[in-house]
């Protein structure tokens, strides 16, 4: 009994210790300091799109890093860890004649990767009939040129889909487009045409930052700390406000990284190599997150704590977080475990049919067999402010960004430390 007793003594104190800890490296002041920096107006809402509105929120974590005391990625010089990408940005030059008569450009969409095309004969035309199905998807793989006629009865898919191309978008590689698709509308058939169409392409770089604290014991065994700091940029303005500030999507979570890694600067224990880092483009497609994972060897990453959207209370309440493919791994396991003797709770995604785990950063390193998964506290099935001119500072639960950073750093404490190491996720079973 009194070997029980002593024993439990013994986790309190050693409990209370690191809870200390985090109190004291981890203070309201300063987590307030650097999401209202991140989520202030003059971060033009951060689009990876334009480099003019994210260079700003770039420099200020890049400056957070070395204050931080961080070292850079193998590799790199700096924090930077820049990449080229090629953007379309719409229809440079557009001449679509059929059976002799000029198509207006609302009737017709073209559907490429390519730079150009110029079309005089010798292409396929498909015609899809007012009872025929329609599904754009379906020739997105298709690698052959094609004229597609649609009756009206489709123009309303017609339209869906030209509002998603012509939105600026990025390469991708491999492309997305493998042939080069004109959508038509207005005409039953095509006799003859001549098409002429060039589309406008900018080429720029974007910006991860990477930051690390080398392992003492367990160097080449890497720990993933990680968030997005791009958002959406400038919409069309609400009452006068167009910044979307992105304060919880994801100020909150870009936050959460930056003040792990003062904390973890601070405690040096690490007996795992520490990797922090603000990816890039998340909200476009994951490009930042996709090139981070082809710099360093999976297999070396025994860990992801990918951070998303923590400044508003879960659905339990405060002290409590999700935790996206929770099953995949004994990820959140472990992390309970940490918790033991605290208020604070883990729980597995309550949204599956919002297929979260699939939505942020943590899916490309799960893709290659990492534990990687998404940390939130977001209601996103009734988040009225999620991507909109009001996801700003103001809305949010400082105190609740704090409590949760906490944790984070307390239920990794086993993992940083190398005596757990999470189960990996079946490769196979992830999209």
């Amino acid at each position: 009994m009194r070997i029980i007793k002593l024993s439990l003594v013994l986790f309190l104190i050693t409990y209370a210790s690191q809870a200390q800890k985090e109190n004291k490296y981890i203070k309201d002041a300063e987590v307030k300091r650097i999401i209202s920096t991140l989520a202030a107006d003059d971060m033009m809402g951060r689009s990876s799109m334009h480099p003019e509105q994210i260079e700003k929120a770039t420099a200020f974590i890049d400056a957070e890093f070395k204050k931080a005391g961080l070292k850079p990625l193998q590799g790199l010089k700096g924090f930077r860890q820049e990449f080229p990408v090629t953007k379309i940005d719409g229809l440079e030059t557009a001449e679509v004649i059929v059976n002799g008569q000029v198509i207006p450009k609302d009737k017709f969409i073209f559907m490429s990767d390519n730079d150009e095309i110029n079309w005089k004969s010798g292409v396929p035309v498909v015609i899809v009939g007012a009872s025929d199905t329609f599904n754009p998807n379906q020739f997105m793989s298709d690698s052959t040129n094609k004229i597609v006629v649609l009756d009206a009865a489709h123009e309303a898919k017609l339209s869906g889909l030209k509002r998603f191309l012509s939105r600026a978008r990025i390469l991708s590689t491999p492309s997305r487009f493998k042939g080069n698709i004109l959508f038509v509308s207005g005409i039953s058939s095509v006799e003859n045409y001549s098409v002429k169409i060039k589309q406008r392409k900018e080429s720029f770089k974007m910006t991860n930052l990477v930051g690390v604290l080398p392992g003492k014991s367990k160097p080449d065994e890497i720990v993933v700390f990680s968030g997005h700091y791009d958002h959406i940029g400038i919409l069309k303005a609400v009452e006068g406000d167009s910044i979307a500030n992105g304060a919880d999507d994801d100020a909150s979570g870009t936050t959460a990284v930056i003040a792990l890694a003062n904390y973890f600067k601070k405690l040096k224990n690490n007996e795992r190599t520490l990797v922090f880092t603000a990816f890039t483009a998340e909200e476009i497609g994951g490009f930042g997150s996709k090139y981070f994972s082809q710099q360093l060897d999976a297999d070396k990453v025994v860990a992801m704590f990918n951070i998303e959207m923590i400044g508003k209370a879960s659905k339990w309440g405060t002290n409590s977080a999700f935790i996206t493919g929770y099953e995949r791994s004994d990820f959140g396991t472990i992390l309970q475990k940490n918790l033991q003797g605290t208020a604070f709770n883990f729980h597995p995604d309550p949204y599956p049919q919002q297929n979260l785990f699939y939505r942020s950063d943590n899916a490309t390193l799960a893709r290659l067999g990492v534990p990687a998964h998404t940390i939130s506290t977001d209601q996103i099935d009734s988040d009225k402010l999620y991507h909109s001119v009001n996801d700003e500072v103001e809305s949010l639960d400082i105190k609740n960004i704090v409590a949760t950073i906490r944790a984070i750093a307390l239920s990794a404490k086993s993992i940083v430390a190398g005596t757990d190491t999470p189960t990996r996720i079946d490769k196979t079973t992830v999209k």
